[in-house]
């Protein structure tokens, strides 16, 4: 396993990228807010001549997070582009229904405070029953709402029948209000645990990462640096794409000793260039 270098900012390493991928949760933001000094550290990336990408497994579409994370003070302009895995999974089902044509499908949208936003212009019409679905959109988790069984009911029927589950959301933890609950992640195992079919969209997997290369011109990768509290998604998702990464110990590692950090490297085959005890310029 290769030496994990500690760096006290983030502005130890700028100088070795041209671009960064910056996660959103665990990195920028917590359940409740801003964490302090992530808007401001984002606007010095972009004044150093940065590209910056905020790279999201949320199952909501760029727009969307676009406009919530100016509502919470981050300011507009800091990033070049928030992709999320939502984004890429609607370019996704258009350029397949562009191909397909014929009837509208219907999906069983699993989402988050009500967000239809993952069906906006797709052939898609949503149901409420997995038992008429033809396509099941796993974007969003509402875990510290329902117990894991609720989606066991809502999902069974659909995963009995074979039906095909997107989900656009990988992280099997995600960041609430009331502190950590199983994430859309979490929802997709069980769906192949019932015996349906998942196709994952989001870090750590391919496309998204091929979605912000193509963006930024398709620059060398050891130019671009990832950064993120998963080593699971953010890490081992570098790593794969060939690009750097900076480990944050905020989010959902925040509690983790070193021990339990490097356990994490060793079960996902991953591990940082740097690890950064805050996203701080």
């Amino acid at each position: 396993m290769s030496v994990v270098r500690e760096i006290p900012a983030l502005s130890a390493v700028a100088d070795a990228y041209d671009a960064f991928l910056v996660d959103q949760y665990g990195v920028l933001r917590d359940g409740r807010g801003p964490y302090p000094g992530a808007a401001e550290t984002l606007v010095r990336l972009k004044q150093a001549g940065k590209r910056v990408i905020i790279l999201s497994n949320s199952g909501k579409r760029s727009a969307e997070n676009d406009r919530r994370l100016e509502a919470l003070g981050f300011e507009g302009g800091s990033w070049d582009w928030f992709l999320t895995s939502g984004e890429v999974a609607w370019q996704l089902l258009k350029r397949e229904a562009e191909g397909e044509g014929g009837a509208a499908r219907k999906c069983l949208l699993i989402s988050r405070d009500g967000d239809q936003s993952p069906l906006k212009g797709l052939n898609l019409v949503r149901t409420e029953s997995g038992e008429d679905a033809d396509i099941v959109l796993l974007a969003g988790s509402e875990g510290d709402i329902h117990p894991l069984s609720y989606y066991e009911d809502l999902l069974g029927p659909a995963a009995r029948r074979g039906i095909p589950c997107l989900c656009t959301n990988p992280d099997k933890v995600m960041l609430t209000r009331s502190g950590p609950a199983f994430g859309a992640g979490r929802i997709a195992e069980l769906y192949e645990e019932l015996g349906g079919p998942v196709r994952w969209i989001g870090k750590p997997f391919a496309d998204i990462y091929d979605f912000a290369l193509d963006f930024l011109g398709r620059p060398d990768p050891r130019r671009v640096c990832a950064i993120g509290d998963s080593v699971e998604h953010d890490i081992a998702g570098a790593a794969a794409a060939g690009l750097g990464s900076v480990l944050v110990a905020t989010g959902i590692l925040e509690h983790r000793s070193d021990a339990e950090r490097r356990q994490l490297f060793r079960e996902h085959g991953a591990s940082p260039d740097f690890i950064l005890p805050k996203f701080l310029w």
